[in-house]
């Protein structure tokens, strides 16, 4: 990307329905950068593709904005959940492993093949060529800017971190757990 952009993306890809969502922001790539994405495409796509869902199940990379460590991350996971009242699923891949993530083989790498060899100048440009990539396999993606600013060195304090209504599975509980919404469908 030219070295005047500074751009954050966060990448959805949906397996069943070789569906890619991108999100290309103009800011920092924070966990609520990465939530808001993930809200962004459950409310464009995902509450019309798979309506009545009790949950959204995530894989996520161990670091970065969505790292397993991140109180960030989990804060603004209890808070889409409360929002969209339903529960989050989350397996993280171990550290050294996002390179068996399919978001890397089955979506970022077409859009690689798209965007070699143009210049990446203006973010209407990333947008487009991200949102015109597919495959032989029906691969669609669509991708969206946003211009908010996430800035960096957010502070989760404890009392919050205490309220979030975490299920941590007997498997590797740090790496895999549920947030389920404080408020109960009626």
């Amino acid at each position: 990307i030219d070295g005047k952009l500074g751009t954050a993306q966060h990448f959805i890809y949906d397996l069943a329905a070789n569906d890619g969502f991108v999100s290309v922001g103009v800011d920092h790539d924070t966990p609520v950068f990465a939530t808001t994405s993930i809200e962004a495409w459950w409310k464009q796509v995902g509450e019309k593709r798979y309506h009545g869902a009790s949950e959204i199940f995530i894989t996520a990379d161990a670091g970065g904005s969505n790292g397993y460590r991140s109180h960030v991350w989990k804060h603004e996971l209890q808070r889409l959940a409360d929002q969209l009242d339903i529960a989050v699923r989350v397996s993280h891949f171990p550290p050294g492993t996002s390179k068996w993530n399919k978001v890397e083989h089955r979506l970022f790498s077409f859009i690689s093949i798209n965007w070699r060899g143009r210049p990446l100048r203006t973010y209407e440009t990333i947008v487009n060529l991200i949102s015109n990539t597919t495959n032989r396999g029906g691969l669609v993606v669509r991708a969206r800017l946003d211009r908010r600013r996430y800035p960096t060195g957010k502070k989760i304090p404890k009392r919050e971190l205490r309220a979030i209504r975490i299920e941590r599975d007997d498997f590797h509980g740090d790496w895999n757990y549920v947030i389920r919404p404080r408020k109960e469908k009626r």
